[in-house]
């Protein structure tokens, strides 16, 4: 958790995005979270984190559907929402908290 902790401590908005690729809601989440890369270029910071693979992560921070997505910055959540969104829904929520 350490890791995690040093992860999320910075001033620019970081978007986490739990994903599994078994899960039909999280198909077309990695070419969304290009766009909303290159949209906001280094103003944010987007991390894909696989749900199987993390699974001591996803239970503390009790993830219970997937896709979930945690807006951090200065190290606070500031926002979380599960399911599907869009890539422009995305980049507005990181404008407004850069």
């Amino acid at each position: 958790m350490t890791k995690f902790g040093e992860l999320i401590d910075e001033q620019k908005p970081i978007l986490l995005n739990f994903f599994a690729d078994w899960s039909e809601d999280c198909e077309n989440i990695h070419d969304q979270l290009k766009d909303v890369s290159a949209a906001l270029g280094d103003k944010a910071k987007l991390i894909k984190i696989d749900a199987e693979k993390n699974a001591q992560l996803v239970e503390a921070l009790k993830v219970k559907k997937l896709p979930t997505y945690m807006l951090y910055k200065a190290g606070e959540m500031v926002w979380r929402q599960s399911g599907k969104l869009e890539a422009n829904d995305l980049i507005i929520l990181l404008e407004d908290n850069s």
